[in-house]
């Protein structure tokens, strides 16, 4: 049911932002106000982390799993581009 809410204040954001019912200084506030809300929201799940002695004691083989997960995400995007663009340009 949680994600559900999420989906529907989603669509209702997405209305009002595509119909344009609000004006520009409205706008620039909004994005303002984005930031403030996502910067809290990373300060917050950073204390969480902080707090989780677990996730302290198992930091190195997380980053190190962050680190595998990265750069294959890396490579095998850069190597999907590369395939996907030479059978674009191949075709025109």
């Amino acid at each position: 049911m949680d994600i559900l809410l999420y989906v529907i204040i989603l669509a209702i954001g997405g209305f009002l932002g595509y119909r344009r019912l609000f004006k520009p200084a409205v706008m620039n506030r909004l994005d303002t106000l984005q930031n403030l809300s996502l910067l809290l929201l990373l300060f917050i799940m950073g204390v969480n982390i902080g707090l989780d002695q677990e996730v302290i004691y198992t930091f190195g083989t997380i980053g190190f799993q962050a680190i595998v997960l990265a750069a294959f995400s890396i490579v095998f995007s850069v190597i999907g581009v590369k395939l996907v663009s030479s059978r674009i340009i191949k075709q025109k």
